[in-house]
């Protein structure tokens, strides 16, 4: 199976989403639970842990 590539504002929009999660309290899913929210988060991304999804809308193109 292939690694799904993330753009990079994939990237930014994900990391500061589960950062705003774990600054408003809620868990962090890694065994080291102390430093910055977006270090956290960044952590919880490269170790595929943060449970936000990215959903991609495919243009297809019609036959005329």
């Amino acid at each position: 199976m292939s690694e799904i590539k993330l753009t990079r504002y994939e990237r930014a929009r994900m990391i500061g989403a589960r950062a705003l999660q774990i600054s408003l309290g809620a868990p962090v899913l890694l065994d080291i639970d102390r430093g910055e929210p977006i270090d956290l988060a960044m952590e919880e991304l490269r170790q595929g842990v943060i449970p936000i999804t990215v959903k991609r809308v495919v243009k297809t193109l019609k036959n005329v």
